[in-house]
């Protein structure tokens, strides 16, 4: 049953037209994923939908009787209503009390809020969440959301993407939650060029629909390219005016020109060089750390002993209020631990991304800020100036030349990063890096880090980010520890819905205990299938005096050995692996040599998984 169809809709904001002519319906059962460049119409499009705005021009239809949920990025809250009242919509307690839907919502979403609050007193995220937990909570034939995992922990955005696949009213859903796109969709929209494309799938197969599209169209452009390069060639030869054969030629090739798709906009971000780094990076010693200075505020690490090597790709998960900015502070120096040593290597030149941008001048223009780092930069054999990096990351002609205080979230976040990566630091702390970048932002600002050779540590919960740019992720878990996790973000959703950590929203103190020192061993795949890298751990008898494995110091040194042994077999076969994708990709036609690649491939992942047991075998008894 059709709940919604536009017809030739049309809407601008000022001269810049967002909609043009985008003909579409939502049917019952539809999930649909919404993305686009930020500022290309994605609200436009959900808010015409949803019937909050008129279109310039066209006919949107509504099923008689709809009833259409939206959570818009806003809310009209009054400041001096009740939180119950908000949420609950009048209903009485034994009512709301005895529905298990309701209280799972209210548990989930707003667990920490009290219900008697005033909405004038909450926060900036526990309005947000507030008003999802309102919209969740109310019968909707069509719910429609709009970005609504910001203010979310990751176990949250786990819980809600479990929610709505239950749930049976269509979804129409706009985030830049790539994680969050796939667990919840089915169909794709992209909102491109004032057109929407339709994709079938989440965002993964959107992602390979897009580049089978891409594929197709380089092929029928080589071909014309081709053509008209011997279209221009033959005009070339002779006097086009001794037959009537040239003018057709002419136009022929006139007509190729003026058929030539327009330049597509593109954002680079380039691979800078860092400085080396020596074999010490960050050692936190028998650290404890509260989140509010000494001794104020909840424990984030107790007593805890971690290290940080050179080339770590580390994601820190950890549920809001766990003290992961805490800690980058503590990397960075910015607050010094209660108790314990933080020693930082010789060579290192950090560069700390934080989530506030107040470190920009919001007075200075966008290339004043670039410039006073650096003019120019040599990339390879090439000399590049401040303005032309601008230009490839999307700062255009005169939007250099913006005051930083008018500039949107993402464009202030995009030019941070920048001003600090120019500095060629070789160890970067990224709290919360994904705030406000669109999807297109954000695998460029991935391919970036690809090529990134320092030392990397993140928060972030968009889980698919984390998952892609770390090699192993590290949990605060509410119990003063830096723990490991060789299974990722599962392992960490596991472990909290097991009840076997202390909540962080919960806990006033951790209990005291040395740094889980297990790692994932290079090549090991993680719950998004990407190699990881080594670990470390820690071993020799300074390392080794607080932890509890009861080994003596040969015997570490002895586990360590084989270690290394096994990790360089994971890198042999973790190579392998690749040239053998590779290959199969080459040879997508011939069907005969696709099937002994396979076997092959079958036989190298077999390997890979019985040294991968054999590496956590190991490395539990180093842990034990």
């Amino acid at each position: 049953m059709n709940l919604v169809n536009l017809e030739s809709v049309s809407h601008a904001f000022g001269p810049k037209p967002l909609l043009t002519g985008v003909s579409l319906g939502v049917e019952q059962g539809d999930r649909i994923g919404v993305v686009g460049r930020n500022g290309g119409g994605k609200s436009t499009l959900i808010s015409i939908i949803a019937g909050e705005l008129k279109p310039d021009s066209g006919r949107v239809t509504h099923n008689r009787g709809l009833r259409v949920g939206l959570l818009s990025q806003r809310d009209d809250f009054d400041p001096a209503t009740a939180v119950r009242d908000l949420v609950l919509s009048g209903r009485a307690e034994h009512e709301w009390a005895g529905d298990a839907t309701i209280r799972e919502i209210l548990a989930n979403l707003i667990g920490d809020i009290d219900l008697s609050a005033q909405a004038g007193a909450l926060s900036g995220g526990e309005r947000r969440r507030t008003a999802l937990a309102r919209l969740l909570i109310d019968e909707h034939d069509l719910i429609i959301l709009d970005e609504p995992t910001n203010h979310l922990d990751i176990e949250a955005i786990a819980w809600l993407a479990e929610h709505l696949a239950q749930r049976k009213t269509a979804l129409l859903v706009v985030t830049h939650d790539r994680w969050f796109l796939d667990a919840v969709s089915t169909r794709t929209w992209e909102v491109v060029d004032s057109s929407v494309e339709r994709y079938e799938g989440g965002y993964a197969a959107y992602v390979l629909a897009k580049a089978e599209r891409a594929r197709i169209a380089q092929v029928a452009e080589e071909r014309r390219q081709n053509l008209m390069r011997k279209e221009i060639a033959w005009l070339r030869r002779g006097p086009p005016a001794r037959t009537s054969k040239p003018k057709f030629r002419i136009n022929a090739a006139e007509a190729l020109i003026a058929n030539e798709p327009p330049a597509r906009e593109t954002v680079e971000l380039l691979k800078f060089a860092s400085a080396r780094l020596g074999k010490t990076v960050y050692d936190l010693e028998d650290v404890t750390l509260h989140a509010g200075g000494p001794g104020a505020g909840p424990v984030v690490l107790d007593h805890a002993t971690f290290q940080f090597g050179p080339g770590d790709r580390i994601g820190l998960i950890g549920v809001n209020g766990s003290g992961k900015s805490s800690v980058l502070r503590l990397l960075s120096g910015t607050v010094a631990p209660d108790s314990g040593r933080v020693v930082r290597g010789r060579t290192v030149r950090l560069a700390h991304l934080s989530q506030e941008l107040a470190e920009l001048d919001p007075s200075r223009r966008v290339l004043e800020t670039i410039e006073e780092v650096r003019k120019y930069i040599q990339v390879g054999k090439k000399e590049w100036s401040a303005s032309q990096l601008l230009e490839r990351l999307g700062f255009k002609g005169e939007a250099q030349w913006k005051v930083i205080g008018d500039l949107s979230g993402g464009e202030r976040r995009r030019l941070q990063l920048l001003r600090l990566i120019m500095d060629e630091p070789n160890v970067l702390l990224l709290d919360e890096p994904t705030n406000d970048l669109d999807i297109e932002t954000l695998t460029e600002l991935e391919d970036l880090l690809d090529g990134w050779p320092g030392t990397l540590v993140v928060v972030s919960h968009d889980r698919y980010f984390l998952e892609r740019v770390s090699d192993r992720c590290v949990a605060l878990l509410g119990d003063g520890r830096l723990s490991m996790l060789p299974g990722g973000v599962d392992e960490y959703l596991s472990r909290r819905a097991a009840g076997g950590a202390l909540s962080a929203r919960a806990a006033s103190a951790g209990a005291a205990s040395a740094a889980d020192g297990r790692a994932v061993p290079s090549g090991q795949s993680g719950s998004n299938g990407q190699a990881t890298q080594p670990g470390r751990p820690e071993t020799g008898t300074e390392a080794g005096q607080g932890a509890p494995s009861g080994l003596s110091a040969k015997e570490q040194r002895e586990l360590q050995k084989e270690l290394s042994r096994l990790e360089r077999q994971l890198d042999r076969l973790g190579e392998r692996e690749a040239k053998l994708h590779a290959q199969m990709a080459d040879a997508a036609s011939d069907f005969e040599r696709l099937g002994t690649l396979d076997a092959e491939l079958r036989e190298v992942t077999a390997q890979k998984e019985s040294i991968e047991v054999e590496w956590l075998d190991l490395a539990a008894r180093l842990d034990a």
